[in-house]
């Protein structure tokens, strides 16, 4: 029995070869005499040497590093030329030497990124005579890609997104920087949006409008630990009150059911307590503070269940202690 050979070559049933089915070998051209000549040799233009450093990720003295135009499928393909217009086999010793130095540097500023697990460097040099090396990132866990068939995933494999792209070429320009050179790359920008959108674009409005409440119950807490005193015009306190009799006598106090409030025949307003302080600061003495604290306003009526307590002294009226009936005391009356 006659050996004949595969239809396909072995390595289509490796797990890296990106495709299935069935497949069939290409006839092979017969050679040609004299080969085309490259980008950068004989009358054809170099596009390596006509490239601003604008075009660029990086740019140091004698080397370059450049993306793609678009994201692809890799996390990142970058390419390293020489600024001298020379191959592989033309380098001095200086930039051969470099050449070793800036490959790692390369490989490791790639494989820093996040999502990587290796970098394969090739270079084929058939499109052009200026010396390019390529860099391609496999992404980690991505084991069907590894191998010899990485550069053709990357034209198969969905590109990634242009932000991802690129931060990572920013990243990779940072890295190089550290060593010298100039990066070039830049991240992306932020694309703020207003506040509107946000909450638009939020899962739970219902969840926010609930955490909102919940600032606004805390600072309602604050504010019942410190109370504002209440601030009263002159205009109101002349002002007749709706809740008095019809006859101007004094009004009923109403009951405060809140769980704070005092007794009614102990009622302390927020301006009878910024008055009681204001009086320790007086030359008055103690007798004449308490006194000062407990007069009734010449423009507000005493009210019928706050007898004893201290009301506000009115600014035009003197200071006096007066009984139900309106009489003096004897014992707090003015000295002849």
């Amino acid at each position: 029995m006659h050996d004949t050979p595969p239809s396909v070559p072995d390595f289509t049933q490796w797990p890296s070869f990106p495709f299935e089915g069935d497949l069939r070998v290409k006839q092979l051209d017969d050679p040609v005499p004299v080969e085309p000549p490259r980008k950068g040799e004989g009358l054809r233009e170099c596009t390596a040497c006509n490239a601003p450093d604008d075009a660029y990720i990086w740019v140091g003295e004698r080397w370059r590093v450049r993306a793609m135009d678009r994201p692809t499928g890799l996390p990142m393909v970058l390419i390293l030329e020489s600024r001298t217009h020379l191959d592989l086999g033309d380098l001095p010793n200086l930039l051969a030497a470099e050449l070793g130095v800036m490959t790692v540097r390369l490989e490791r500023a790639i494989r820093s990124l996040d999502g990587v697990a290796r970098v394969h460097v090739n270079r084929w040099g058939d499109g052009s005579a200026h010396l390019h090396m390529w860099f391609l990132a496999r992404p980690y866990g991505r084991l069907q890609l590894r191998g010899t068939f990485l550069s053709l995933w990357d034209s198969i494999l969905p590109p990634i997104s242009e932000a991802q792209w690129r931060e990572n070429l920013a990243l990779v320009a940072a890295w190089l920087a550290e060593f010298g050179g100039r990066p070039l790359a830049e991240p992306p920008r932020i694309q703020w949006q207003a506040p509107s959108s946000l909450l638009a674009q939020s899962a739970a409005a219902a969840a926010h409008a609930a955490a909102a409440q919940e600032e606004v119950v805390s600072v309602i807490e604050a504010a019942e630990e410190i109370p504002e005193p209440a601030v009263e015009s002159d205009a109101d306190a002349d002002a007749p009150d709706p809740g008095a009799d019809g006859d101007g006598g004094p009004k009923t106090p109403a009951l405060d059911t809140s769980p704070g409030a005092a007794s009614p025949g102990a009622t302390v307003t927020g301006a009878t307590a910024a008055s009681a302080a204001a009086s320790t600061h007086s030359d008055s003495s103690t007798a004449e503070a308490m006194a000062e604290s407990a007069t009734a306003p010449e423009d507000a009526p005493e009210s019928a269940g706050d007898r004893r307590g201290p009301v506000m002294p009115s600014p035009r009226s003197a200071p006096t202690i007066v009984t139900d009936d309106g009489r003096i005391p004897p014992d707090v009356r003015a000295p002849r």
